[in-house]
C-alpha cells in the first residue's frame, strides 16, 4: 500500500488557489451525484481550478505552461482521479490515453464549459505545444527521408532542430534551462519537455522570418491533419 500524499502543502500554491481547487473538486463530485454528464462536469471543474501546478501523489503536475498554455489533459488526469469510480472504464481510458472525449462538443460548447480564460490558454497550448511537437516530428521525417544512410535518433533530432531553429537541441536546451533557472541536464520530465517545447515555439516566432514561421506552422498542421485522418506520413 502506498503512503503517497494527496497533495503537498509546500508546493507553492496560495490559500486562494487551494480554496479554488477545493471548490472545483467539490463541484465535480456534486455535479456527478446530481446525475449530470461527467465530462461536462469535468470541464466546468477545470473552469474553477486555480492552481497552475501542484505536487499530487508525489508527482509534479504542471497545468499552465509558461503561465500561458493550459495543458487541459494533464488537469483532466488529475481531476479524473477524484471521480474514477464514477466514470465508465472505457470512457476514462479513451480520454486519458487516446484523448477521445465521450461527447462531441462544438468549439462554442467546449469554450462555454471551460470558460473563456481557460479556453484561450488551451489554444495557446494547442498551437504552442502540440503544433510545435508536430513541427519537430515533421522535420525529423524529412531528415530521415533525405538521409542516404540511416541516422541515429539523436542525430535526426539535431538536424531537425538546426533546420527549424538555427541552433542545436543541446544549445537550445541549455538556453531554456538557464532562462528558467533550472539545473542543466539532458533528461527532462514530461512536464519539463512541454515547457521546453512551448519555449521553442516562442523562440521560433521571435527569431524566424514571418514567411518561415507561417511555412513551418503549416507543415506541422498538415502532419497533425494526416495523423488525425489515419494517414501515414
Amino acid at each position: 500500500m502506498s503512503d503517497r500524499k494527496e497533495h503537498n502543502p509546500d508546493d507553492g500554491r496560495t490559500a486562494a488557489a487551494l480554496a479554488g481547487d477545493a471548490r472545483a473538486i467539490q463541484h465535480l463530485k456534486d455535479s456527478i451525484k446530481q446525475g449530470r454528464n461527467w465530462f461536462i462536469s469535468l470541464l466546468e471543474a477545470m473552469r474553477l481550478w486555480r492552481s497552475s501546478s501542484e505536487v499530487y501523489r508525489d508527482d509534479h503536475y504542471i497545468y499552465l505552461i509558461g503561465g500561458e498554455a493550459f495543458d487541459w489533459m494533464r488537469l483532466a488526469e488529475r481531476l479524473c482521479d477524484e471521480i474514477k469510480d464514477s466514470i465508465p472504464e472505457e470512457e476514462l481510458i479513451n480520454l486519458l490515453f487516446f484523448e477521445r472525449a465521450p461527447l462531441e462538443l462544438t468549439d462554442a460548447e467546449f469554450k462555454r464549459a471551460l470558460g473563456a480564460p481557460k479556453y484561450r490558454a488551451y489554444l495557446n497550448y494547442l498551437y504552442g505545444v502540440m503544433t510545435e511537437q508536430a513541427l519537430i516530428l515533421a522535420v525529423i521525417y524529412e531528415v530521415r527521408k533525405r538521409s542516404i544512410t540511416p541516422l541515429r535518433p539523436d542525430d535526426e533530432a539535431e538536424q531537425a532542430f538546426r533546420r527549424i531553429y538555427g541552433s542545436g537541441q543541446s544549445e537550445l536546451l541549455h538556453a531554456f534551462q538557464k532562462e528558467m533557472k533550472y539545473t542543466y541536464r539532458r533528461s527532462l520530465t514530461l512536464g519539463e519537455w512541454k515547457e521546453f517545447t512551448y519555449w521553442l515555439f516562442k523562440y521560433r516566432v521571435k527569431h524566424s522570418e514571418k514567411p518561415k514561421v507561417a511555412s513551418d506552422t503549416n507543415k506541422a498542421l498538415m502532419l497533425m491533419c494526416r495523423r488525425m485522418c489515419g494517414r501515414t506520413v
